[in-house]
Formats: C-alpha cells, sequence, structure tokens
C-alpha cells in the first residue's frame, strides 16, 4: 500500500514470515506430541480438519520463505510473492473460522456459532482489498529478471513452490470434503486417514528428493553433468542402505523407496556442511571452529540446511511409525500375559482412587523383552472429572529404535483383577521428536538477526532519508 517494495521490504517481511513460522512450527510439532502422549491412541497426526486448519498456512508461508530468496537475489516473482503472503494469511482466518465455528466436524473444534458469517464477510473483504492492492502495483512488482534455464536454483526453489502448493491443494480439498459433499450431492463424506497417506504420500517424497538436489544447482544454469558427478555417490550410499534393510528383512516397496529418498536426501544435506568445513578448514581453522563459522558467517544458508535436516529426520521416523507399527488389545486378568513384538506384559490388576474431584482408573503391568528379562513397570490409567468428561493417559516404554506403548482401554469396575488393554509397538517415533528439536534449531539460526542485513537495511534508510 506504501509503495515501498525495494529490498528493505523483502527483509523485513521475511524476517516476520520466519518470526511466525517458527512459533506455527512449534505449535505443530507439541501438537503432535501432545496427542501421542494424551489421546491415546498410538499415533500422532490424524488428519483431522483442525490439525490442517493449523497445516495449511504453514505450507503457504514455506513456499513464500523458499521464493523470496529468488525474488532477494534474481528480482524474479514478485507477484508470485505477494500472492504467498495473502494466501497465507487468508488460511489463518480460514484456520479460526474452522475452530471458532465448528463448521467441519472435529474433536479440537469448538461449538457451532453463527460467527461464521463474520468471518465469511471479513475473508471476503480481505480477498477484495488484497486483489485490488496486487493489481494496483502490478507494474510496480514486475520481475526484472526470467528463469535461464529450468535446470537452475531458481528453478529447482520453484518446483518446490509447486509441490508445497500441490500438497496445500490436496489437503485444503480433503478437508472440506464434507461441505462439498452435502452442497453437490446432498450427502456427507469424509477422508480418511488412508486416502490423505495416498494422495500425499507421492507428493512429500517429491519434496524430500528436491530438498536433497537443490543445494547442488546453481544460479541462472547448472549443467547435468554437475548434477550426476555431486549425486552419483550419495545414491550408490543410499541404494547400498536399503539393499541391506533389505537382507535385514525389510519387504515393503513404499517403505524401502521412502528410505531411499531419506537416506539421499541426508547425505546431501550433510555433504553441504562438509564441503563447507572443509573449505575453512584448508584455512587453518579447526573442525569445531569452521562448522561455528559456517553458521555465523551464513547463518540463512546453514540454519536453512538444519532445517531440511531436521525435516529428513522426521521423515525418517514418519516411515518407520507409518508402515511398520503393530498394535493387538487383549483382555487379561491378573497374572495373565500378552506379547506383541520383542515384548510381554504380565498383568497385575487395577486400582481405582480419587484425587479431588478425579476419578482415576489405574492399571500396572510389568513388561519383560522375549528372553524373559524384566525391563519395567508400566501403569496407564485414565481420569474422569466432575463434569462427565474422561483422559484416558498411556504409559510407554522408550527408546531411539522403538517405542512400547500401553493403554487402559476399558475397566468395567467390577473387578479389581481384569482389564482391557491396547498395546502399540512403534518403531522409530522418537526420530520425529528428535527431528522437530533439530527442525526449530535451524529455524531459530535462520531467524535470528544477520548484522549484514543490519548493515544494509541501515545504509538504504540513510540513503532513502538523504533522497528526502
Amino acid at each position: 500500500m506504501a509503495g515501498r517494495l525495494d529490498d528493505g521490504w523483502i527483509r523485513t517481511s521475511r524476517r516476520w514470515t520466519l518470526t511466525a513460522w517458527l512459533l506455527l512450527s512449534l505449535g505443530l510439532i507439541l501438537g503432535g506430541r501432545w496427542a501421542h502422549d494424551v489421546l491415546g491412541w498410538g499415533g500422532y497426526w490424524a488428519w483431522d480438519p483442525v490439525e490442517n486448519a493449523a497445516f495449511m498456512p504453514w505450507l503457504a508461508g514455506t513456499a513464500f520463505l523458499h521464493s523470496v530468496m529468488i525474488q532477494e537475489k534474481r528480482g524474479m516473482f514478485k507477484m508470485w510473492n505477494i500472492f504467498l503472503i495473502i494466501l497465507t494469511y487468508l488460511l489463518v482466518v480460514y484456520g479460526t473460522l474452522i475452530v471458532r465455528t465448528g463448521l467441519l466436524q472435529s474433536v479440537h473444534a469448538f461449538a457451532q456459532s453463527e460467527i461464521q458469517w463474520h468471518f465469511f464477510g471479513f475473508t471476503t473483504l480481505m480477498i477484495v482489498l488484497s486483489t485490488f492492492w496486487a493489481t494496483y502495483r502490478a507494474q510496480a512488482l514486475k520481475s526484472n529478471n526470467y528463469l535461464h534455464s529450468f535446470i537452475s536454483r531458481e528453478a529447482a526453489f520453484l518446483y518446490n513452490n509447486f509441490v508445497v502448493l500441490a500438497i496445500l491443494l490436496v489437503i485444503f480439498i480433503f478437508t472440506n470434503y464434507s461441505l462439498l459433499s452435502e452442497f453437490f450431492t446432498g450427502e456427507v463424506y469424509m477422508v480418511g486417514e488412508t486416502t490423505y497417506e495416498a494422495a500425499l504420500g507421492p507428493l512429500f517424497a517429491v519434496l524430500l528428493l528436491l530438498m536433497g538436489i537443490a543445494p547442488l544447482t546453481m544460479w541462472y544454469r547448472t549443467s547435468m553433468s554437475r548434477l550426476g558427478n555431486m549425486s552419483r555417490w550419495p545414491a550408490v550410499a543410499a541404494t547400498v542402505f536399503v539393499a541391506g534393510l533389505a537382507v535385514w528383512g525389510v519387504r515393503q516397496i513404499g517403505a524401502l523407496l521412502g528410505l531411499w529418498i531419506v537416506a539421499f536426501s541426508a547425505i546431501l544435506t550433510i555433504l553441504e556442511y562438509v564441503r563447507g568445513v572443509q573449505a575453512r578448514v584448508g584455512k587453518g581453522e579447526s573442525w569445531p571452529t569452521a562448522l561455528a563459522m559456517l553458521f555465523q558467517r551464513n547463518q540463512r544458508r546453514y540454519g536453512g540446511y538444519l532445517i531440511h535436516l531436521g525435516v529428513i529426520v522426521m521423515a525418517f521416523g514418519v516411515i518407520g511409525t507409518e508402515f511398520f507399527q503393530q498394535q493387538t488389545q487383549v483382555f487379561l486378568t491378573t497374572g495373565e500375559r500378552a506379547t506383541l513384538g520383542n515384548y510381554v506384559i504380565e498383568f497385575k490388576g487395577v486400582e481405582g482412587y480419587t484425587d479431588n474431584d478425579l476419578e482415576i482408573v489405574q492399571a500396572t503391568a510389568d513388561v519383560y523383552d522375549s528372553d524373559g528379562r524384566f525391563l519395567t513397570t508400566l501403569t496407564p490409567y485414565t481420569q474422569l472429572f466432575g463434569s462427565g468428561e474422561g483422559m484416558t493417559i498411556p504409559a510407554a516404554r522408550s527408546n531411539l529404535i522403538e517405542e512400547f506403548y500401553i493403554l487402559l482401554v476399558n475397566w468395567e469396575g467390577v473387578t479389581a483383577d481384569s482389564a482391557t488393554i491396547r498395546l502399540y509397538l512403534t518403531p522409530l517415533i522418537n526420530w520425529v521428536w528428535a527431528g522437530g528439536l533439530i527442525f526449530m534449531l535451524g529455524t531459530f539460526i535462520a531467524a535470528w538477526p544477520d548484522p549484514l542485513d543490519e548493515k544494509l537495511a541501515n545504509a538504504q534508510r540513510l540513503v532513502a532519508t538523504a533522497g528526502d
């Protein structure tokens, strides 16, 4: 609206977006951990409408944070970036609409409310205003350059944008499918987790592959021979890794393909750090000092690579949980045992007691490995509040390889020596949380104010003041 569309605007908008994106990322990760620890269903993401409402603006913001770098380096995609900013904002408003009005059925949404019409009016107003100003400034938002090659850093970022927005579009359609089906057919149909995963799995795989390949590209133009030379040995190493898993007993084609992509992208990302550190070590710095200086001298670039590495680690955990989780449900009496994977539980009974206004029912089970060695005692429990609402709190034995998760499903209250127990064995789930920590650290580094940016901004302000 002010007409100030220079480099200062790019830095300001990027910093605001990155800070908001950091907080939304933290919310998504903590929400997944809360769902896993409190809701008691063995998972962390169910493609619920409210979960999707928080994820969609994150995706749009991700697309902007990548493409704005092209505007900064090459003066391209100015109008596209304005569109992504508007889209991110509108999706935040839309997410608030879903949560606050009960427009879509969700365990996280509030009751239905007439406030939705105020949201519709406000959203329409913002679309009209945004369209007007984008059109009014269209001449000033024309790109200064154009795409020279489809194999370049600019093209890689653009492909990233297309894939991210394709994921966003699929999630938006599936989230609103019940509304669309009711409008067109009069019947309400819902989209389940299986459909989400089948549609989005290939897109996320392409996105992970781009994350590994994009850093190999150069601005303006990249030769295929360069890409081939730099990716050949990482591809061989990823193939050896997957072949080893196949020999070990992994047979799911989808899991093997996903693990190959994860390993390939992880190796390429780590090699970016290795090359940067080696260049500085050659000038006399030690390896730890060289690594620290990489982040200090180019925190946006290497903080971004750390974000990518966090996503790759999370993807490794997601593949483990999606393809290899085991579960069973059993009715046990005191002294009886149940087995899942390499774990054996011995049921010790149930006890109930009152804590203030809470009625608590707690089960106790001893956990052994398949050789009979005692591992730990787990005590899942349920809480019943005075309002009649309840919560089921699981208990788990967890390490980097897997998590054994036990849940008290039902206790009739007749005797203290029987209950229905559900067991989950989930490989690699803690890699999801570890990847989230790496992701947050990388975002924090990338978002930290850059002294060079501050100097440039101050110099531009001085020039602008002198011109006035």
